[in-house]
C-alpha cells in the first residue's frame, strides 16, 4: 500500500536565486509597496528588499517571458511561452490570480502593456504574424486583434496622452496604431531622410504626439505623429534595450552597460556606467531599467538585479544574482553547513547560503562546469568540466588544489567516497576514474563496464562499492578502489548505500510511469530518514515520492516552477531543504521540506492555488486504489455520445452529395404532402444516464427531457407541451431560480445550451462555440444571470456564461475524468463546484479563466467518485453524494466529515428550506435535517405505495433514483427506469410518466380497431400503451429475452412477439398471458406479421435470412421462404394473404408466395398495382424518393403507409420523422421533416384510423405520439418543418442586372492589375544608354529651352502643395442597392461611389466627403433611431478576413462632422454587401460576400461581434432588421428568403414556406420591406411581391412591376411602402410605386430620364418626396403630389471613362466613356450641362486650342469632330478598325493627330475642310499608342506606347526623330506622357502588376499629377528625373484611374475612374507667396 499512495509530507518554495535577463526586456519594476517584481523560469517573484523576503506567483505552466505593471502598480500581467500560452493578471500583494486571458495567442506572448487607466491590456504574440491583441482584462474578453508585423515585435506601449492610440516597434519597423470599434489600424513610421531604417528595440510615448524610441545602433529616434523628426545620436554606444518613463523623465539602458537619465524633453541629465562600478565587469549589458523617485532598478543580461540610489550612483547595490548563459548542471551540498554549490556553462562556480538566501562566494573557471562535489570534511570542492578535466578547489578561499585532465569528453558526475579517501569521476566516454584524495589525486583505478555515458554514481556506506547508471539505463556495480565489475548479485544484496542518486534500481522503480521506457528523469536524491525521494525531470517538475518505491507508477506530489528541464536536485545536509536547479532557466530553487507531523499546522498551504492542470490528477489522487465503481456508474462512464454524423454536419454533407447527384434529379419531383403531424405526447424520461433533470415550474407544471425534446407536463390535465429547438439528445437540464426559464444542453459536434421559456416555449438564448461532443451538466446562478456548463470533451471543459448576452465569461479545463455535476455558489456568483469521477473541485472565476482547487480530503481520506453536490447555508458549506452511499460535508475546500446515507451511490440531492433530500440507487428517498446529522424520514419507492390515480405501473420495487426535486408540497422523483413519480409527504406515490428502460426499443404494433399500441424492447418487457386521452401504460409483462418486433392479430385478440434469441410467442392481447411459443431460429426475430382477414397465417422473419410461415390455428410451420442473401428487415402481406413483400439488409426487395414460401419475380412496375394489406417497405420504385441525398451515411429504417394510401411516414438513423406523398417516385422526394427523436427512429406506425402516428426511438427509449393534421385543417404553427434536401430545380428567374450583381467579383485595390495590356520593362528598370554628346562641363551652348510652354507667364509660379476633393460626379448604382438616403429632414442626401461617402446638399449642390475607407464602398445605411441622428454605416470590399488593414470592414460615422465612431473589421472575406441598423440603433447587421454569405450582428459602439452564422450557399442581396425589433431580421437572395431571430449569441433561421399557396415556387428575392403584425414583403426577380405572415407565404402581389423589384423602402412614420423596379416607361406603369401598408393599392411614378428602360436600384421616402437611385447612375427626386422629377446627380453609366478634356479657358470639362456618351460638366455650377449619345463606346476626347471644336475618338476606330456652339457634326472619318486611344489638335489648330491601338498615329490637315483626308502617318511605332503631346511649335509629336517606350515624330511628315539632343531641346505644348526621363520618378517600387496609367503637367509647368492602377492620384514636382520621387497621394477612386487633367489656370485637377465610372474634381491648394 505504502508506495501506491503519495507521501504525506510537502515541499514549499522558499527562495529562487536568479532573474531572467536573457531574451527578455522591460521585466523589472517597483510595486506600490516598494517591492520589486520580476520573473524567473515559470515563477513571478515579488521581492521585498527591506525584509529580504520573496513571494511567488505560480499560475503559469511554462516560461514567463513578458511582464507589465498596472498603472496603480499593484497588479501585474505576465505572459508565457507554450503551445497554448496564456496571460495572467495577478495581485503582487497577495500573489493571487485576478484574471486569465487565453485561447488567442500561439507560441508565446512577447510583450504586454496596460493602458493609462489600467482597464485594457495589449499583448503581442510570437506567432508568425506577431498578432497584436487588445483585452478588456477584467472580463477576460478580447476586444480587438490584428496581425502585428511580418517580423518580431520587441516593444509595445499605449500612448498615455492620446486615447485609443498605441505604438509598437521591432525588427526594422515602428508602427503607430489606432483602435476604433474592433479595428486596430496601423500606420508605419516614416524614417525618411532623417534616420536609417533600422530595428527599434524599445519606446516611450510623450506629450504632443511625440514618441521616443531606442534603436539597435544606440541612437534615440524621436517621432512626431508617424514621422521621424530627429535623432539623438550616440545616446548609447550599442543597442538600447530598455526605456522607462516616469514623472521626472526617462531612463534608458543599453547593451553598453550604461544607464542614462533624461528629462521630460529628452535632454540628458546624467549617465551611470555600470561597467565602471565595483560590481561591474566587461560585457555587462542592461536589459531592463525602472526609475522611481531616487531609486533605479537595473536588470542585466547575466541575471543580476542592481539597485542604484541616484545621489550615490557610483555605488550600486547588487540585490540579486544568478547564473547566466548556457546550461546549469552542477549542484552539490556542503556536508555540514547549510550551503549549496552550483556550477554552470557560464564557467562560474557559486556558493549560496541557504539560511541567508545570498551568494557568498563566486569564482570563475576556464571551462564550463558540468558537475560538483564537496568532500566529507567540507574542505575540498571538486568540479567536473565540459572538456574532460576536473579541478579541485579549497572551499574557504577558492584556491586551486589540482587540475587534472585524463579524458576528452565532459565529466558529468563525480562523488567523494563516504570515508573521504577517494574521488570517483564519471565521464561521457563511459568510464569512471577513481582518484586518491590524500595522494594529491593520483589515479587508482577505472571502471569500464558501461557502454554509454555515465549519468549517476553512488558509493556504499563502507566505501567498498560503487554503483553507476549510464545513458542506456543500465545499473552496474564495481569493487573499489580497483574498479573491478561485480557480476555476482548475491555480493551486492546486503550493501547499504551512503547516498541514493541513481535513477534505476529496485528501490526507485516507482519513479517511472507504468508503461514508459523514457529517460526523462535527470536526477533523484533519497532522504533515508524521512523516507522520501525527490526527483527532477525534463518537464520542469520536481516530484516527491515515498522511499523506497518499488512498484512502477507510484503516486507522488508534484511541484512546478522550473520552466524546462530540471537538471539536478539534492537534499541539504540536514534534510531541511531541497535544492533544484534549472538547465535553461539558470535558476536555483530552494524548497522548504515540511514533514508529515508539521502538516497539521500547515493546512493553509495545502492546495497551492493553481491554474491549468498544474496539480494534475495523477499527483494528488492520493490513493490510487479507489473501490470498484458501481455498475451503473461504470456503464455511464462508458457512454461517449460520439456520433459518426452530427446534425450540424448535414448541410455540408448535402452540398457534397448534391455535386455528385447533379444528374440524377431530372424528374419533376412530387410536392411535399399536404398533411402534417404535430407532437402530441411522449412516453419516456431520460433517467438512465442523466441526473437531477426534473423540476417543478412555479405554476406547478413539471419540466424534464427525453430524446431531443424538452417536455413541460401538466399533471392536472395530463397534457404535454414541447420545446423542439434541439436537434440531438438533451443530456442535462436546469431551471432558473426566479423565472420559469429552463436551460438544456445537448449532444453535438459544437453542442449548444438552449435557455427557453416554459410558458411561451421560445428560445431566449442559445450558447455554443466552446464545448465538444456534448454538454453534460448545467446550472444557473442564484440571481439567474449566469449559467455554468460542462462539456464531455476529453478535458470536460467548464464554461461560465452571461446567458442573456450569450457571452462566454470564463472557461477552464475541468478534469480528465467525467464530471457529473456543476453547482454555482448561491452566495458568491464567482464561485462554483464540480463533482465527478474521483473528483471534487472548488472553482473561482478569474477574468477569462477559472481557478480550481481540489477538495482536500486530509491524510487518511480517499478521493471518492461524487455523483451529486449542493451548497449549504453559508458560502463555505457544500455537500456531495458519493458512489459508495456517503454524503461528504465540506467547509471551504476541506472535507469535514462523511455520513452514510444510502446503500449504493447517492445519485441526487436537493437543498430544501430546512434540510436536504437525497435519493440513491437503493430506491430510497431520504429527508435530512440541515446539517445531515439526522435522517428525518425515508420513503421507499414500492408498488404497494402506488396511489390509484397513477398513469401506469411500477415495473420493479426500489428503482434506482436519478433525480429529486421539491415543490408544491410534493417530492418529484425520476428513476433510472424512465419513470416520473410524485411522492406525497404522507407516503402515497403517484406515477405520472414512464417509458422503456435502458436498451433499444424496436418492436411496435398498433391495434386493428382501438387507440392502443404495443411495444417490445431490449429491456425484456412487452408493454401496452393507451394512445387516447389517458396516455398511460395499460399493461406490462416481463419476457425471458429482449424483443425486436410484435404484431396484433386482425381481430385484436392475440399479440405475437418476436424475441432476440430466435424464438417467438403469441400472447392474449388483454391479459398478456402466453398462448403458444416456438423456438426455431438462432438469431433475432426481426419482423412478425399476421396475414390479413382472418389472420390465418403468421409470417416470422429472422436475421438468419429466412421467413417461416405458421398456420395459426394448427400452430404448425407450413412453409419457409428462402433466397434472401442477408437478414430480413421488413415484411408485408398483400390483401389476399397470398403474397409476401420482403426487404433485406442488402437492400433487396423480394416476393414470396404464401403459405409455401416459393420465390416470385414481379416486375417493378407491377408492384404498385398489387393491393398490399400494409406497406412498411423502404425499397422499390414507390418509395425511391424517401432515400435522402446523403443515403450513404444514413439509412431509412422504417416506413408506414396510411390506410388511404396517400402519405408515407418514414424514420431514419438521424432521428428524423418524415412525411412523403405516396407513391414517392423519382429520387429525393420533397418531404416534411420533424425532429424530436435523437438518434435513429426504429419504427413508425399509423393508428387504425390514421388519426395518429406512433414513432419509436431506438436509443432514446421513447414512444412518441403525433396527431395527423389533414390538408385543409391547418393552424399556422411554427413547429412545421418543410424542406427538402435539394433546392427546387426551377431556377429563380433570369435578369441581366441581377446576374451581373450576383457574379461580380470585387477586386481590392492592393491586388489591382494592369488595365491596359502593356508589356516590356518598366521605365525605372530600363538601362539608360548614355547620350552621344555628353555636354562639356562648362556649357557655352545656349541655355536649355523650357520643357513646357507655360501660359501664365506673367504671374509668379506657385507650386501646388495639396489637392482637396471638391466634387464627385458619379453614383454606384450599377451593382449596389438601397444606398441613397435623406439626411437632415431632406435637405441633404447621402450616397457613395468608389471609396467615398458623399453628403450632397440638394439646394446648393455642394458636397462633403467621408474618405476613411481604404477601398470601394458596397453598401450604406442610415441609423433611424432619434438617439443616433445622422449616423451612417458603410461596408467595403476587402481581401481575406485576416483582420489586417486590407480585411473587409464596416465604418460607422457621423454624416455631419465625418468623424469615425467605430470600425468593424469583419470575417466576411471579399466584402460586405449589406448593412442594417436595428430598431434601437445599437445593433448592426452585416452580410458578407464570402462563399457562406455570413451574417453577423455587431454591438457597433463597442466593436463587439455578438453573433455570426453562415447565411446561405448562394448570394444574399439584402438583410434588414424589422423596423420594430432588435432581434428579428429577414435576408433575401438567390432563391432564398430566411426569417432570422437573434437569441443570445445564436442566430436561428427559418426558411420561408411556400407550400400554402398553390404552385408558388421559390424565386430569387431581391428586396425586402415590412408591415405591421409580422408581415414581410419581398420583391422578386419576376416583378411579383411576396407577402409573408411570420415565415409563411400568404399571398402574392403579381406583377407589382414588369421587371425585377430591386428596391423596397418601409416608411417608419406612416408605414407606406415604396418599391422600385426595372420597367419600360408606359402610360400607366412606372418604375417607382408608392403603396399602402398592406401592398394592396399603389400609385406609380414615371422617371422622366429619357431612357428606354428605367432600372431603379434604390428608393427612399422623405417628406412628400421620394428619392430614387438608378442603374444609370442618376439620383432623382420625385414629388409625391405633382410627380415632378428633379435629377440631382448624374454620372456615366458604364466605365471606364477613358476620355477627359478640359476647356482651354473656362471651368468646363468633357468626359467620354464606354457607355457611348460624351458629357459636358460645369465645375462652378456643380452639374452636368449636356450629354451627347454617340451610339458607340467613346475612348478619347479633345478641345481645339480655341475651345470651339471637340474631337472624339471611338472604340470602333471612328473619330468625330463637333462644333461646340451647335453640337453639330463638323466631320467624321473611320480609317482604322481598332480603338482610337488619343486624339490631339496641334497648338496652331492646323493638324489633328489620331493615335490608335493599331500602333499608328494618323495626321489630318484641318485647313482642308471636313473631308478629313489623311495626309500622312507615323511609321514603326512599336506598340499601341497610350498618350500623345504636340510641341509648342506644332512641329513635333511625342507618343508614349504600350511597351514602355516614348517616341518623338516630326509633324506632319511622321518621321521618327532619333537625335536625343534635338529631342531635349523641344518645348512641349502639353505633357501627358507617363514615359520619359523627366517623369522617371513617378514609377513606384510596388508596380510589379500595376502601372501608372496617366499623367498631366500643370499649366505652370512645375507640378505633375498621375493616376495609377491602384486608384491613387499622386502629386509630384515636375520634372522628377530621380527614381521613386517624393509625392503626396490621394485616395478615393476604385482601382484604375484612367485619365487625369488640370483645368485652365491650374485651379482644379480632374481625375477619371475606370472601375468606378466617376469623375473626381480636386481643388488645387497653391503654396502662399
Amino acid at each position: 500500500m505504502a508506495a501506491r499512495s503519495a507521501p504525506s509530507c510537502h515541499l514549499r518554495l522558499e527562495w529562487v536565486y536568479g532573474y531572467r535577463g536573457h531574451q527578455c526586456r522591460n521585466n523589472l519594476y517597483y510595486t506600490a509597496a516598494k517591492e520589486i517584481v520580476y520573473f524567473v523560469a515559470g515563477v513571478g517573484v515579488v521581492y521585498s528588499p527591506r525584509e529580504h523576503r520573496q513571494k511567488f506567483y505560480r499560475g503559469h505552466s511554462d516560461d514567463i517571458i513578458s511582464l507589465a505593471l498596472h498603472p496603480e502598480r499593484v497588479l501585474v500581467a505576465t505572459g508565457q511561452v507554450g503551445k497554448e500560452p496564456y496571460i495572467c493578471v495577478w495581485d503582487s500583494y497577495t500573489v493571487q490570480t485576478i484574471s486569465v486571458l487565453k485561447d488567442v495567442h500561439t507560441h508565446g506572448i512577447a510583450c504586454l502593456a496596460f493602458d493609462l487607466d489600467g482597464q485594457r491590456l495589449v499583448s503581442v504574440g510570437l506567432d508568425s504574424k506577431n498578432a497584436v491583441c487588445v483585452w478588456d482584462w477584467k472580463r477576460g474578453k478580447m476586444l480587438s486583434m490584428a496581425p502585428g508585423h511580418t517580423d518580431r515585435i520587441f516593444d509595445i506601449s499605449w500612448d498615455v496622452y492620446q486615447p485609443n492610440k498605441l505604438v509598437s516597434c521591432g525588427v526594422k519597423h515602428i508602427k503607430f496604431w489606432s483602435l476604433c470599434g474592433n479595428a486596430l489600424t496601423p500606420k508605419r513610421g516614416v524614417f525618411g531622410k532623417t534616420g536609417d531604417l533600422q530595428t527599434i528595440l524599445c519606446l516611450a510615448c510623450a506629450r504632443d504626439e511625440l514618441t521616443y524610441s531606442g534603436a539597435l545602433n544606440g541612437d534615440i529616434y524621436v517621432w512626431k505623429g508617424i514621422n521621424l523628426i530627429r535623432t539623438i545620436q550616440g545616446a548609447h554606444t550599442a543597442g538600447i534595450f530598455s526605456m522607462n518613463a516616469c514623472e521626472e523623465g526617462f531612463a534608458t539602458g543599453g547593451r553598453d552597460g550604461c544607464i542614462r537619465l533624461w528629462d521630460l524633453t529628452f535632454k540628458p541629465i546624467t549617465v551611470i556606467d555600470l561597467r565602471e562600478t565595483d560590481q561591474g565587469y566587461k560585457g555587462l549589458s542592461v536589459r531592463s531599467v525602472c526609475w522611481r523617485g531616487d531609486h533605479i532598478l537595473v536588470g542585466t543580461q547575466d541575471s543580476e538585479i542592481f539597485e542604484i540610489v541616484v545621489h550615490e550612483r557610483n555605488k550600486p547595490f547588487l540585490i540579486m544574482q544568478g547564473h547566466c548563459e548556457g546550461e546549469l548542471w552542477a549542484l552539490a551540498v556542503h556536508p555540514t553547513k547549510p550551503l549549496a554549490v552550483t556550477g554552470s556553462d557560464d564557467r562560474s562556480v557559486r556558493i549560496w547560503s541557504l539560511v541567508d538566501h545570498a551568494l557568498i562566494a563566486r569564482c570563475n573557471m576556464e571551462e564550463p562546469i558540468r558537475c560538483a562535489a564537496v568532500n566529507v570534511d567540507g574542505i575540498h570542492l571538486a568540479l567536473g568540466m565540459k572538456d574532460g578535466s576536473f579541478t579541485v578547489l579549497r572551499v574557504r578561499d577558492m584556491t586551486e588544489v589540482v587540475h587534472i585532465k585524463d579524458r576528452k569528453e565532459a565529466i558529468h558526475e563525480l562523488k567523494y567516497s563516504p570515508d573521504g579517501t577517494y574521488l570517483a569521476v564519471g565521464c561521457n566516454d563511459s568510464s569512471v576514474d577513481i582518484y586518491g584524495v590524500s595522494q594529491r589525486y593520483k589515479k587508482f583505478g577505472e571502471c569500464v563496464g558501461s557502454l554509454s555515458f555515465i549519468t549517476h554514481l553512488d558509493w556504499s556506506s563502507d566505501s567498498r562499492y560503487l554503483q553507476t547508471n549510464d545513458g542506456n539505463g543500465k545499473r552496474l556495480f564495481y569493487r573499489m578502489p580497483g574498479g573491478k565489475e561485480v557480476t555476482n548479485k548475491e555480493e551486492i544484496k546486503g550493501v547499504h548505500w551512503a547516498s541514493w542518486t541513481c535513477v534505476s534500481g529496485l528501490e526507485v522503480n516507482g519513479i517511472w510511469p507504468k508503461y514508459s521506457d523514457i529517460n526523462d528523469i535527470n536526477s533523484v536524491d533519497g532522504n533515508y530518514t524521512g523516507q522520501v525521494l525527490v526527483t527532477a525531470d525534463d518537464y520542469g517538475i520536481v516530484k516527491l515520492f515515498r522511499y523506497p518505491c518499488l512498484r512502477k507508477g507510484a503516486k507522488f506530489k508534484k511541484y512546478i516552477g522550473h520552466s524546462a528541464h530540471v537538471t539536478n536536485v539534492r537534499w541539504s545536509h540536514d534534510y531541511q531543504w531541497v535544492i533544484s536547479i534549472g538547465g535553461a532557466d539558470h535558476s536555483v530553487f530552494q524548497w522548504k521540506f515540511i514533514p508529515e507531523r508539521k502538516l497539521k499546522d500547515a493546512l493553509h498551504i495545502a492546495p497551492q492555488e493553481n491554474l491549468a492542470d498544474s496539480n494534475s490528477d495523477e499527483s494528488d489522487s492520493d490513493l490510487s486504489d479507489v473501490p470498484e465503481l458501481d455498475s451503473e456508474i461504470e456503464q455511464e462512464t462508458q457512454l461517449t455520445y460520439r456520433r459518426q454524423v452530427y446534425t450540424e454536419d448535414l448541410p455540408q454533407l448535402k452540398e457534397q452529395y448534391k455535386e455528385k447527384q447533379k444528374s440524377g434529379t431530372s424528374k419533376r419531383r412530387e410536392r411535399a404532402p399536404g398533411n402534417s403531424i404535430r407532437l402530441h405526447f411522449v412516453h419516456g424520461y431520460r433517467g438512465y444516464d442523466c441526473r437531477s433533470n426534473l423540476f417543478y415550474t412555479q405554476i406547478g407544471e413539471i419540466v424534464y427531457h427525453v430524446a431531443a425534446v424538452g417536455v413541460i407536463y401538466n399533471r392536472q390535465q395530463n397534457t404535454q407541451r414541447f420545446y423542439l429547438g434541439h436537434d440531438d439528445d438533451i443530456l442535462c437540464l436546469a431551471i432558473h431560480p426566479v423565472k420559469d426559464y429552463v436551460a438544456t444542453g445537448q449532444v453535438g459536434r459544437d453542442p449548444s445550451v438552449h435557455i427557453w421559456d416554459t410558458e411561451t416555449i421560445k428560445p431566449l438564448s442559445i450558447l455554443k462555440g466552446y464545448h465538444q461532443y456534448g454538454v453534460c451538466a448545467v446550472d444557473f446562478s442564484a440571481d439567474g444571470k449566469r449559467l455554468a456548463s460542462v462539456g464531455i470533451d476529453d478535458s470536460h471543459t467548464i464554461v461560465l456564461w452571461d446567458w442573456k448576452k450569450g457571452e462566454k465569461l470564463s472557461i477552464a479545463r475541468g478534469s480528465k475524468d467525467k464530471i457529473f455535476v456543476v453547482k454555482m455558489n448561491p452566495y458568491v456568483p464567482d464561485k462554483l463546484i464540480t463533482a465527478g469521477i474521483k473528483h471534487m473541485k472548488f472553482w473561482r472565476r478569474a477574468g477569462g479563466g477559472l481557478i480550481g482547487r481540489k477538495g482536500y480530503v486530509g491524510t487518511p481520506g480517499k478521493n471518492d467518485t461524487m455523483m451529486c453536490a449542493v451548497y449549504g447555508w453559508t458560502e463555505e458549506m457544500a455537500f456531495s453524494g458519493t458512489s459508495t452511499g456517503d454524503v461528504c460535508i465540506w467547509r471551504d475546500i476541506f472535507l469535514v466529515k462523511t455520513v452514510k446515507a444510502h446503500d449504493g451511490p447517492v445519485f441526487s440531492m436537493h437543498a430544501l428550506e430546512k434540510g436536504f433530500v437525497t435519493g440513491g440507487k437503493d430506491g430510497v428517498v431520504a429527508l435530512w435535517d440541515d446539517s445531515f446529522e439526522r435522517c428525518l424520514k425515508t420513503y421507499a419507492i414500492k408498488r404497494a405505495a402506488l396511489a390509484p390515480g397513477s398513469k401506469g405501473l411500477l415495473l420493479e420495487d426500489n428503482p434506482s433514483i436519478r433525480a429529486i426535486s421539491l415543490g408544491h408540497g410534493h417530492l418529484l422523483v425520476g428513476t433510472k427506469n424512465g419513470e416520473i413519480l410524485e411522492v406525497d409527504k404522507s407516503g402515497p406515490i403517484t406515477l405520472l410518466v414512464q417509458g422503456h428502460m435502458e436498451g433499444e426499443v424496436w418492436g411496435l404494433a398498433t391495434h386493428p380497431y382501438l387507440p392502443i399500441c404495443a411495444t417490445v424492447s431490449d429491456d425484456k418487457t412487452l408493454r401496452i400503451w393507451d394512445l387516447s386521452p389517458s396516455h398511460c401504460m395499460l399493461a406490462v409483462r416481463k419476457l425471458k429475452k429482449g424483443g425486436r418486433c410484435c404484431c396484433f392479430s386482425p381481430d385484436g385478440k392475440a399479440l405475437a412477439v418476436g424475441l432476440n434469441d430466435g424464438s417467438f410467442l403469441m400472447a392474449n392481447a388483454d391479459t398478456l398471458e402466453d398462448l403458444v411459443s416456438f423456438h426455431h431460429r438462432k438469431d433475432i426475430i426481426s419482423d412478425i406479421r399476421f396475414s390479413p382477414g382472418s389472420g390465418k397465417y403468421l409470417a416470422v422473419a429472422s436475421h438468419d435470412s429466412f421467413i417461416d410461415i405458421y398456420n395459426v390455428m394448427s400452430s404448425k410451420r407450413v412453409g419457409t421462404c428462402k433466397g434472401a442473401t442477408s437478414y430480413i428487415t421488413h415484411i408485408d402481406w398483400d390483401v389476399r394473404g397470398k403474397l409476401l413483400q420482403v426487404n433485406t439488409g442488402a437492400k433487396e426487395q423480394l416476393f414470396f408466395e404464401a403459405p409455401r414460401g416459393k420465390k416470385q419475380t414481379i416486375p417493378s412496375g407491377e408492384v404498385e398495382k398489387i393491393g398490399w394489406a400494409s406497406w412498411t417497405s423502404v425499397l422499390g420504385l414507390c418509395c425511391e424518393g424517401i432515400w435522402p441525398v446523403i443515403g450513404e451515411v444514413t439509412d431509412v429504417t422504417a416506413s408506414c403507409l396510411t390506410s388511404d394510401k396517400t402519405v408515407l411516414a418514414t424514420g431514419d438513423d438521424l432521428g428524423f420523422v418524415k412525411l412523403f406523398r405516396y407513391p414517392a417516385k423519382g429520387k429525393f422526394g420533397k418531404f416534411k421533416r420533424y425532429v424530436a427523436h435523437s438518434t435513429h427512429v426504429t419504427n413508425v406506425r399509423w393508428t387504425f384510423d390514421d388519426s395518429m402516428l406512433v414513432t419509436l426511438g431506438g436509443t432514446d427509449m421513447s414512444l412518441m405520439v403525433w396527431t395527423n393534421e389533414m390538408e385543409g385543417y391547418r393552424e399556422k404553427r411554427p413547429c412545421d418543418s418543410e424542406e427538402s434536401d435539394i433546392d427546387s430545380e426551377e431556377d429563380g428567374g433570369y435578369d441581366s442586372d441581377v446576374t451581373r450583381e450576383n457574379e461580380i467579383s470585387y477586386t481590392i485595390r492592393a491586388l489591382s492589375t494592369n488595365i491596359r495590356p502593356v508589356f516590356g520593362i518598366k521605365p525605372h528598370l530600363q538601362q539608360k544608354e548614355p547620350s552621344v554628346d555628353e555636354r562639356p562641363p562648362v556649357s557655352r551652348a545656349p541655355p536649355q529651352p523650357v520643357k513646357l510652354q507655360t501660359n501664365n507667364v506673367g504671374k509668379k509660379k506657385r507650386p501646388i502643395e495639396d489637392l482637396v476633393l471638391e466634387l464627385v460626379f458619379g453614383y454606384r448604382g450599377r451593382d449596389c442597392r438601397n444606398n441613397v438616403h435623406y439626411l437632415n429632414d431632406g435637405d441633404d442626401i447621402i450616397y457613395h461611389t468608389a471609396s467615398v461617402g458623399i453628403v450632397h446638399n440638394i439646394a446648393t449642390g455642394t458636397q462633403s466627403f467621408y474618405q476613411e475607407h481604404n477601398d470601394d464602398i458596397l453598401c450604406l445605411t442610415v441609423n433611424q433611431h432619434p438617439k443616433f441622428i445622422n449616423i451612417v454605416a458603410t461596408g467595403q470590399v476587402g481581401d481575406s478576413a485576416d483582420m489586417s488593414a486590407t480585411a473587409p470592414s464596416i465604418h460607422i460615422w457621423d454624416a455631419v462632422n465625418k468623424q469615425t465612431l467605430s470600425i468593424l473589421r469583419c470575417y466576411h472575406s471579399k466584402g460586405v454587401c449589406s448593412v442594417s441598423f436595428s430598431a434601437t440603433g445599437k445593433l448592426l447587421l452585416s452580410v458578407g460576400l464570402d462563399p457562406e454569405h455570413t451574417i453577423t450582428i455587431w454591438r457597433w459602439q463597442e466593436g463587439a461581434k455578438i453573433a455570426s452564422r453562415a447565411g446561405h450557399n448562394q448570394r444574399i442581396f439584402v438583410a434588414e432588421f424589422r423596423p420594430d425589433s432588435d432581434s428579428q431580421f429577414v435576408s433575401v437572395g438567390v432563391k432564398h428568403v430566411k426569417f432570422w431571430t437573434l437569441a443570445g449569441r445564436a442566430l436561428l433561421s427559418k426558411k420561408g414556406l411556400l407550400s400554402t399557396l398553390q404552385d408558388a415556387r421559390m424565386q430569387t428575392m431581391l428586396a425586402v420591406a415590412f408591415g405591421a403584425n409580422n408581415l414581410t414583403f419581398t420583391g422578386t426577380i419576376s416583378g411579383d411581391v411576396c407577402v409573408w405572415k411570420d415565415h409563411i407565404l400568404c399571398r402574392i402581389v403579381a406583377k407589382a412591376h414588369n421587371g425585377p423589384v430591386f428596391a423596397m423602402y418601409t416608411t417608419l412614420r406612416d408605414g407606406l411602402i415604396v418599391t422600385g423596379g426595372k420597367e419600360r416607361p408606359s402610360k400607366e406603369g412606372g418604375a417607382v410605386k408608392l403603396w399602402d401598408q398592406e401592398l394592396r393599392r399603389c400609385r406609380a411614378f414615371r422617371l422622366e430620364t429619357g431612357q428606354v428602360t428605367d432600372c431603379v436600384r434604390s428608393v427612399c421616402r422623405g417628406k412628400g418626396k421620394i428619392l430614387v437611385g438608378t442603374r444609370n447612375a442618376e439620383i432623382i427626386e420625385v414629388g409625391e403630389k405633382n410627380a415632378a422629377c428633379n435629377i440631382l446627380v448624374n454620372g456615366h453609366v458604364d466605365g471606364p471613362i477613358w476620355g477627359l478634356a478640359t476647356h482651354p479657358s473656362r471651368d468646363f470639362f468633357l468626359s467620354a466613356a464606354e457607355d457611348g456618351t460624351v458629357r459636358l460638366w460645369d465645375i462652378a455650377d456643380k452639374k452636368m450641362l449636356n450629354k451627347v449619345n454617340l451610339g458607340h463606346a467613346a475612348r478619347t476626347v479633345c478641345y481645339s486650342p480655341e475651345g470651339d471644336m471637340v474631337a472624339i475618338g471611338m472604340k470602333n476606330g471612328e473619330f468625330i469632330i463637333l462644333l461646340v456652339s451647335s453640337l453639330k457634326i463638323w466631320g467624321k472619318k473611320r480609317d482604322r478598325r481598332c480603338a482610337i486611344h488619343d486624339i490631339r489638335f496641334s497648338p496652331d489648330s492646323r493638324f489633328l493627330a489620331v493615335g490608335s491601338s493599331e500602333n499608328s498615329v494618323d495626321f489630318y490637315d484641318l485647313t482642308l475642310g471636313p473631308t478629313l483626308n489623311r495626309i500622312s502617318y507615323c511609321k514603326d511605332i512599336p506598340s499601341f499608342v497610350i498618350q500623345m503631346d504636340f510641341s509648342a511649335d506644332s512641329r513635333h509629336l511625342q507618343v508614349s506606347t504600350g511597351c514602355y517606350k516614348r517616341h518623338v515624330y516630326e509633324v506632319p511628315s511622321g518621321k521618327h526623330l532619333m537625335d536625343q539632343a534635338a529631342i531635349d531641346r523641344i518645348t512641349w505644348a502639353t505633357w501627358t506622357s507617363i514615359l520619359g526621363d523627366e517623369v522617371m520618378g513617378i514609377w513606384s517600387r510596388h508596380a510589379e502588376k500595376a502601372d501608372v496609367t496617366c499623367a498631366c503637367v500643370s499649366h505652370s509647368g512645375i507640378s505633375l499629377v498621375t493616376g495609377d492602377d491602384f486608384g491613387m492620384v499622386k502629386l509630384f514636382d515636375f520634372p522628377c528625373p530621380e527614381k521613386f520621387a517624393k509625392h503626396k497621394r490621394f485616395l478615393g477612386h476604385s482601382p484604375h484611374v484612367t485619365n487625369i487633367r488640370f483645368t485652365s489656370g491650374d485651379r482644379h485637377v480632374i481625375s477619371a475612374g475606370g472601375d468606378d465610372c466617376s469623375l473626381f474634381v480636386w481643388k488645387c491648394v497653391h503654396m502662399p507667396h
